[in-house]
């Protein structure tokens, strides 16, 4: 009999749930109050912008399968184990993961139906080390795992109904704050993945000052920059427009789960997947 894994969604950003309804009762509020957006109008729009969407993504997926390096033991053995054991941890569903070249540091993943598609910068690969990409990695397969890939076409469809100035601010600042809770979210997944809140930081770091070697004096002025982040109103101002939370935030947080006894217990059941 095959052993039963440990399958959990519990390192959800405890507001993430609680945001996405707010958000989607004030969507239908504002809605309901705006005489330019009749019922009608909004659920064709919907419909609409989750065509575009899947459509969009659709043939995205296909253009990486032409072009961008698809990610197997064969191609990539180091990035495949890695995919390998932060899905094994996580119980994700299968995804396909490719490797764009690009001077920037950055992965993401999108799609609304299965196998979803994770994109990861080949910059990242050369300037993080292998628990560094675990995390970013571990990052993506959270955003798959908790649905934001199909929650954010059909929340991002809401907001964009057609509606007066005042009306469409209110629902882009909702969907944006739902957007950062979603990253607090993922990036405790990839913590799970690579189970060392260290190396999150330190990725973390490297994904906010791009592709530079940092000596042990730089990372230190780094830190120092970024702890004075949220110190300057107009950070904070420009931040509730920002699907990204300030990395002193993101930085924070995972430090705060990382101590508690919440990470603790599953770390050990997200370990125990590896075992059976």
């Amino acid at each position: 009999m095959a052993a039963h894994k440990f399958d959990t969604t519990a390192y959800r950003y405890p507001n993430e749930t609680a945001i996405l309804w707010l958000t989607a009762l004030l969507m239908l509020a504002v809605i309901a109050l705006t005489a330019t957006a009749t019922i009608c109008l909004s659920v064709v729009f919907m419909a609409l912008f989750v065509f575009y969407a899947y459509s969009s993504g659709v043939g995205h997926h296909q253009e990486l399968m032409r072009h961008a390096q698809a990610v197997t033991p064969a191609t990539l053995p180091g990035l495949a184990a890695i995919i390998t054991e932060s899905s094994k941890r996580l119980q994700v569903e299968p995804v396909d993961v490719f490797v764009l070249h690009s001077s920037q540091l950055n992965a993401y993943t999108f799609g609304l139906t299965s196998p979803k598609a994770v994109v990861v910068y080949d910059s990242l690969l050369r300037t993080m080390d292998r628990d560094e990409i675990q995390f970013v990695v571990g990052h993506e397969l959270g955003h798959v795992k908790l649905g934001h890939t199909w929650l954010n076409s059909l929340a991002g469809g809401m907001a964009g109904i057609p509606a007066s100035i005042s009306a469409a601010l209110i629902l882009t600042l909702a969907l944006r704050w739902w957007n950062r809770a979603c990253e607090f979210s993922a990036d405790r997944a990839g913590l799970l993945a690579c189970g060392k809140p260290q190396k999150a930081v330190s990725a973390l770091v490297k994904l906010e000052i791009g592709p530079r070697q940092l000596t042990p004096q730089m990372y230190q002025q780094v830190m120092a920059h970024i702890e004075a982040e949220d110190d300057s109103w107009l950070n904070s101002a420009q931040e509730l427009l920002a699907t990204h939370p300030m990395i002193v935030r993101r930085i924070h947080q995972l430090k705060e789960f990382a101590q508690s006894a919440e990470y603790a217990r599953l770390q050990n059941g997200v370990n125990q997947n590896m075992s059976e």
